[in-house]
């Protein structure tokens, strides 16, 4: 049986279909740039056929749409879970060394996706969830949520490097950084700083802080736009409270509100 019958891509109903990437994030398969991946690696068909196209719009009433062979249901009931992630877990939902992940770490029937990363050494907050629009929210540059780190260094720290740690540090690429720099603690042979970003790059802070001559020790989140850590040892998690719920809806409300237009900066991973 031909398919023409089923494509939508010129009619009025269409243009007002979601696109691919929304529904897959919709449907909990990933945030919405990992599903624009899957894409784009034609990893989805859509009524038998292989789309690469980011613009593709569908119905889930009428279309038949497969992830990697698996068909790919209707939207399911939100979850979202805070998690502290300990050293050496991988903030994946796969890693093909087999090594652990974070998503093993809460057991859950849902399939769940970590929100940003954390690299291997880093730990700290970590949110786990199968809202699509959430992710985005959290993620994409423009909204600036912030993430808040606690870090030890190697070191003093002194008022000049905090200054420049603030003003900005010349990266490899030309790239300058800022962060909002709070010390906790200066000794001699160390110092805690708490580093506020709101746009995350890889190894930023590593990076920011290996520049001004005190590398990094210890690598902790503690914040990530309304959510904090408070409560949380290494390897725990728990479902998020009521207040945390309401701040995360309203904040995905004002992203979607707020939808850049095509042609935007496409969300970063998070510094650590």
């Amino acid at each position: 049986m031909s398919n023409r019958g089923r494509r939508q891509n010129h009619s009025p109903e269409a243009s007002r279909s979601p696109r691919l990437q929304k529904l897959l994030a919709d449907a909990g398969i990933a945030s919405r740039r990992a599903a624009e991946k899957l894409i784009l690696e034609g990893r989805v068909e859509l009524n038998g056929r292989v789309v690469k196209e980011l613009g593709t719009r569908a119905d889930p009433r009428r279309d038949r749409i497969l992830v990697d062979g698996k068909r790919v249901g209707r939207p399911r009931a939100r979850r979202s879970y805070l998690v502290y992630k300990p050293r050496g877990v991988i903030t994946t939902a796969h890693d093909p060394q087999d090594r652990r992940t974070a998503v093993e770490l809460v057991p859950s029937a849902e399939r769940l996706f970590p929100v940003g990363r954390l690299d291997r050494n880093s730990e700290g907050l970590l949110l786990l969830t199968n809202d699509g629009p959430l992710a985005h929210a959290l993620l994409h540059p423009s909204f600036q949520v912030p993430r808040v780190y606690r870090v030890s260094v190697k070191g003093r720290v002194t008022a000049e490097t905090l200054r420049r740690l603030s003003s900005g540090v010349e990266l490899e690429r030309g790239e300058s950084a800022r962060a909002e720099v709070r010390p906790l603690d200066l000794e001699e042979s160390r110092s805690v700083l708490e580093l506020t970003l709101r746009e995350g790059r890889r190894h930023q802070i590593r990076l920011m802080l290996g520049a001004v001559g005190h590398p990094v020790r210890r690598l902790v989140r503690v914040g990530f736009g309304p959510l904090r850590l408070r409560g949380l040892r290494p390897g725990e998690w728990r479902a998020l409270q009521p207040a945390e719920h309401a701040a995360l809806k309203l904040l995905t409300r004002q992203a979607e509100a707020r939808k850049p237009k095509p042609g935007r900066a496409r969300p970063r991973r998070d510094a650590r």
